[in-house]
Order: C-alpha cells, then structure tokens, then sequence
C-alpha cells in the first residue's frame, strides 16, 4: 500500500510539474525534426556519401553549411531512396546534454514533420545529437517535411533534450488517380492527400505544377482513415507502392484489413514494429509496403506500426497531426493517440478553433494510455491557415547572393523585398556568416526566407 500511494503521489506531481510549465517549444512550425544529413547507406545505389540533407554524422560536412564536394541530391531535388541508412550524428555545439540542466532520464517520443536544420528540432524542441542514431527509409538523406520519429529523454516543459534515436520513411507512394489543384488535394491509392501551407514541394512551385501522370513520394500525418496531410511531396520515377493509414475491417481470418479504398492482403506479408506487444487491430495506424498493385488490392510484403508511441505510464510524448474524434478539449486523438488537453496551455489561435480536421502539436505525459496535455499548438485550421514556419540555425554556404545559398544544405532565397534582418542587412550574407533563418513555404525546394537573424 505504501509503495503504490508513493508511486501514485510521484506520477501526480510529475503531471502537475507538466501541466504548470506551459509554453516553451519556440518557433518550429508543422511539427518536425531538423538535423544535417550525415554518412548515409542506401540500397538502391543512390550512394553512400548522402551528405546534402538534414543529418550530421560522422565524416559528414561539417558546419552543415552545404559546401561539401560530395553528396546525394538536397531539399530541392527529389531522391531515389528505397533503402535504409545509419548515421550517428556529432555534436552540434547547442550546449544541451545528456547532463544539461532538467533534462529527464526517461525517453521521450515526439513524431512530426521536420521542420529545421541546427541540432534537432520536433514540434519546436530543440534537441542535442551526439549520440543520435538515424534510421532512414526510401531516401538518401533527411529533408525538410519529411515525417519522422525522434526517440530520447526530455525537459518537463518540451524545449530541451537528448536524442538517442531518429526514424524517417516515406507514407505513400503511387500515381495520382484524381487531383484537384482547387483545393489542394489529391488520391493515390484511395487515400486523399491533403496540403496546407506547411507542405514542402521539393521539386514543384505546388500541386498545379506536378507533371501528369509521375508517381509522388509522399510524408504526411494521417488525419480520419483515408486520409494523409502531406508534409512533403516529391516526383519520382516508377518505384514500388507505399501507403499509410489507419487499419479498417480487419480480418484476421483471410488475413485482410482496408487503408482507405484500398483492400491490404497480408498473408505473406512480415509484421514489424508493435510496441507494448499491441496485436495488429482496427484502428492501427500502419505503413504497407508491396512490389506492385494488383485489381485494387495490395498484396503486402511488409506492414510496419506507422512510428508507434509508448502507452507507459509517465512517459513523456509530444505530437504533430490531425485532430478526429473530437469530443471537446477533454476527448480527441491525435495521430490516434487518446488525448485529454482540458488544462493544456492553447496558443496558434483560441481554443475554440480546436475540433476535427484541425494540424496541432500536442505535448504531455502518458497516463492511462491517454496523452495528458500540459500544451497544445494550433498550426493549421481548414479554411483559415494558421502559423507555419521552418527554422534553420548554422553558417552560410554555396553563396552566390541573397537569393541563392545554403544553410545545413538547404537551398535559401532571402531575396524577397519583405525579409527582415536582425543584427545585419542582406550586404552581411557570405560564406561562413551564422546566421538563423526563418520561412514559411518550400517552394521547388527552396526555403522562402522571411526573417534573417545574424549571430
């Protein structure tokens, strides 16, 4: 009895810490991961030396700033990944570890869309990657708006930690079979693709511009079944199918279950991912890869847990997506994870505007198999937007002007006559300049810089 009234007045105040601390989380946009590309291996021969991305691992170019002779494509180029790449990444010099200041033993796990460059970064906290592992899937290199999952322990208010672990792999891959410039939105595999102002065109000025008939490589959050908000979008040659959602009509007997308007056939396909022991069951959030697909069903080789979150009591989890079913601020999900966010701290807009349909991030402790909320961070509202914002700290390279250089590898305009320039001017941009630059739109796979700060 004594030792359960302890752990149950320790797991109480560490809610009440949580939910007291708020705001934090700075000004990461979309949800997402940053990092500097680093030593990549990927199998389908796109090389071995991927060092133009998000990801700083060993032998990788230092300082990030893009001026290495060697690499895979950028942000601006789409990639011919299909393999899986490791990398640990070196110290990025943000002064936050593993015995920083209030940074908790205990793993946390935040999944999101990348949305910076300059240590790590999910959901606008901001992570040291000395000992960071990559695991990397179906690109050469970590891009801007690629969906991803970042595994380590963090601070009680979600602005500093360690990470020990970054996963990243495509959603969905196929040919559209219906697309609508209009509102934004396309179908591959029976799953509705949505776009909002926080999703990275890596080699297009947007949907209007996507050459007919290509096969796209998408990263996204899955919204209701049948539906992914895309974080990213790139063209790609012919490549096998990819699709993630959530699992329908499972039936375990003819070993069957539907993502959106697509039958999955899982028979002789391996099952990789579960956490906890969690059986494959409706409402699973999932990624199916297949070789082909044959009169609209997919006949599976491998179904993954779509960057499954632990349900341990305590543990600490920060979320990007798509609110469904909602019920009011004390009942909806969130990547189909439980959420009770009625005494969270709400900024991005008024808590009113929090229903279905709705791009958060979302940050607490599990309790119960419930993600108890201490902040919520409205991104985007259908219909009327909200803030959207990539983040890039490091030096300035492959300067040619204003409108033309890198930073971490990421292709930069600051060109536009709206830039603001904190503790310089656009005369002060050069080659080794340190400088943090923020945007809100990738465009044909360059940031669109609005504000220039020099260090």
């Amino acid at each position: 009895m004594t030792n359960t009234l302890l752990r149950n007045g320790f797991l109480a105040l560490l809610i009440g810490l949580l939910l007291s601390c708020g705001g934090g989380g700075g000004g990461g946009g979309g949800g997402g991961v940053v990092g500097i590309a680093g030593t990549a291996s990927a199998a389908d021969g796109s090389g071995s030396n991927a060092r133009s991305g998000l990801w700083d691992g060993p032998g990788g170019d230092t300082g990030g700033d893009g001026t290495g002779s060697s690499g895979s494509s950028g942000a601006g180029g789409a990639s011919s990944g299909g393999g899986t790449s490791t990398a640990s990444s070196g110290d990025d010099g943000s002064g936050v570890g593993s015995g920083g200041t209030g940074v908790s033993t205990a793993d946390a796990a935040g999944v999101g869309g990348v949305d910076g460059a300059g240590s790590i970064i999910v959901n606008g906290l901001r992570y040291e990657t000395n000992t960071a592992v990559l695991s990397l899937e179906d690109a050469p290199a970590l891009q801007l708006g690629m969906s991803a999952k970042v595994t380590g322990p963090v601070n009680a208010d979600f602005t500093s930690g360690v990470a020990r672990r970054v996963e990243s792999a495509a959603d969905l891959r196929g040919v559209p079979s219906s697309v609508n410039p209009a509102e934004g939105s396309f179908v591959i595999l029976g799953t509705t693709v949505t776009t909002d102002d926080a999703t990275v065109w890596a080699d297009a000025s947007g949907l209007a511009a996507v050459t007919p008939g290509s096969t796209l490589q998408v990263w996204g959050l899955p919204a209701a079944p049948g539906v992914l908000r895309a974080t990213r979008v790139e063209q790609r040659g012919a490549s096998a199918p990819i699709l993630s959602g959530t699992v329908q009509n499972l039936d375990a007997a003819s070993r069957s279950f539907t993502l959106g308007g697509v039958v999955v056939d899982y028979g002789a396909a391996v099952l990789s991912g579960s956490l906890d022991g969690r059986p494959l069951a409706d409402g699973t959030l999932v990624r199916v890869r297949a070789n082909t697909v044959s009169a609209g069903r997919l006949p599976a080789t491998l179904v993954q847990w779509w960057y499954p979150v632990p349900t341990a009591n305590a543990t600490p989890v920060y979320l990007a997506g798509v609110i469904t079913d909602y019920a009011g601020l004390g009942s909806l999900r969130v990547l189909n994870v439980p959420v009770n966010a009625s005494s969270a701290q709400i900024t991005g807009g008024p808590a009113g505007a929090v229903g279905n349909g709705v791009k958060v991030e979302v940050g607490g402790i599990m309790s119960n198999g419930v993600l108890q909320a201490s902040k919520l961070k409205i991104r985007h509202v259908p219909g009327t937007g909200g803030p959207s914002s990539f983040t890039l700290i490091g030096t300035v390279g492959n300067f040619i002007s204003p409108a033309s250089f890198q930073v971490r590898g990421q292709p930069v305009d600051a060109s536009g006559p709206s830039v603001v320039f904190v503790n310089g001017s656009a005369a002060n941009l050069r080659n080794g300049a340190k400088v943090n630059i923020e945007g809100a739109k990738v465009v044909n796979g360059v940031l669109i810089a609005s504000r220039v700060s020099f260090e």
